[in-house]
Formats: C-alpha cells, sequence, structure tokens
C-alpha cells in the first residue's frame, strides 16, 4: 500500500469523547499525520514525533523535529497490548483517548508551542498508515475545543 504525503485525520469515527477546552489562535492549525521516514518538506510546518520510543535507523537530524511529543504517546503497557491489531484498534482507540483525557495539560503545552504554525504534523513510526495512534491522536486534537480568550477576532 503506498503512502500519501501527508493525511488529514478529520475524518475518523473511531474515538468519541469529551471536549475539552483548549486555546487556539484566530486561524487554527491543521493537524496532519505523516510516517517519520518520509522527507520531511516545508509544508509540514511544526513537526512532532508522538512516539515514546525513537523510530529504528532514524538520525536526529533526518527527523527534522521541532519537538518530540513522548507525552503525546500511548503508555508502554497500552502500546504492548495493542501491538498494532487491526481488531483491536477500536478498543485501543478508547483507552488511549481515556489516557489523552488525563494528560489535558500536558497537550496544551505541545499546542501552545506549535500555535505559529498553520500546520501541525504528527509523525509517527508505525508501518501501518491505518491502524496506527497518531491517528486516533490527531482525531483528538481535531475536536479541541477553543476557549472563548483565545478565539476573539
Amino acid at each position: 500500500m503506498a503512502l500519501r504525503r501527508s493525511q488529514s485525520c478529520g475524518r475518523m469515527s473511531i474515538v468519541s469523547g469529551a471536549v475539552i477546552e483548549m486555546p487556539r489562535k484566530k486561524h487554527s492549525s491543521e493537524f496532519v499525520i505523516k510516517r517519520i521516514y518520509e522527507d520531511s518538506s516545508d509544508d509540514d510546518g511544526f513537526r512532532i514525533l508522538v512516539d515514546r520510543l525513537w523510530p529504528r535507523g532514524m538520525t536526529r537530524q533526518r527527523a527534522n523535529l521541532d519537538y518530540w511529543g513522548k507525552e503525546l504517546a500511548p503508555t508502554h503497557e497500552l502500546r504492548k497490548w495493542f501491538n498494532h491489531d487491526p481488531q483491536r484498534l477500536k478498543i485501543f482507540g478508547e483507552r488511549y483517548q481515556a489516557e489523552l483525557n488525563s494528560r489535558v495539560q500536558a497537550i496544551r503545552e505541545v499546542v501552545t508551542q506549535a500555535e505559529d504554525s498553520s500546520r501541525i504534523t504528527l509523525l509517527y513510526a508505525a508501518k501501518d498508515p491505518t491502524c496506527n495512534h497518531a491517528m486516533i491522536l490527531c482525531d483528538w486534537l481535531q475536536k479541541l475545543k477553543p476557549t472563548k480568550a483565545h478565539n476573539e477576532d
């Protein structure tokens, strides 16, 4: 299966859940996902690696990261349980979203770092572009509700 250069992630319905208030500037950022092994481009905007482990064979220079968001990744136990099994994706998504809901402050800090970019690219190392945590994270981030104080014209 050929990978697209980047994938928008607003089409998922795997994860449903709470709306979390998040500071957002006037022009909100677009979230996309991309495999870390693909070449970086100027179109990527703010690049965040969302894996807890560093990708095999990837140098820091080639990764061209703006931030390594270990706190955005699933816990070691959840990641091991999931094992990228497509039959576990729905339950994994629910459990991962519960983890994300418990880390709201850390996620706010990460997104605030990227607020000047029109695009935030979430980078992952998994081989399967349709069965990975970055899809779930991207969908969850797009559902965040902006706070009124940061959304004024």
